[in-house]
């Protein structure tokens, strides 16, 4: 009885010791207006380039189907400042298309539901804190045309 014990305060203490794993942030995208395409989301820590991460190689980036119910995930989520931007694809061609070239011909969403104001929020907007890499966010995906 004394060896299991033993035995289960080593494992416990095993176990206490190990390193904290990375977190993870899942986003609940609400609104989408159609289920084609897909949905293109980047996650940053970096001011500098937000909303578009492709020039940060640590930011977290995945592409999903669009559909009634879309739920993004990233793991391995470290502790930070993170923003959060969507594009709904709907022709799923890579890129947001515009109207006239300025206006979004497709759906776009921001961390905190960041403003829009004839240009991409601020990160300053869209920021959210995550001590400990874990979040629950919900975007509701908006459209201009």
């Amino acid at each position: 009885m004394r060896a299991a014990l033993l035995a289960l305060a080593g494992l416990a203490a095993a176990f206490g010791a190990a390193p904290a794993l990375a977190g993870e942030v899942v986003i609940t995208v609400t609104d989408l207006r159609s289920s084609k395409g897909v949905v293109r989301a980047c996650m940053t820590t970096r001011e500098d380039v937000f909303p578009k991460c492709a020039k940060d190689p640590n930011s977290h980036r995945t592409v999903v189907p669009a559909g009634p119910k879309v739920v993004i995930r990233f793991t391995g989520v470290k502790p930070g400042n993170y923003a959060v931007a969507l594009l709904h694809d709907e022709n799923d061609n890579g890129k947001a298309d515009r109207a006239m070239g300025m206006m979004p011909k497709e759906g776009y969403g921001f961390s905190r539901d960041a403003p829009v104001n004839m240009a991409p929020p601020k990160f300053k907007d869209a920021v959210f804190p995550s001590a400990d890499g874990n979040g629950r966010l919900t975007i509701k995906m908006r459209y201009f045309l």
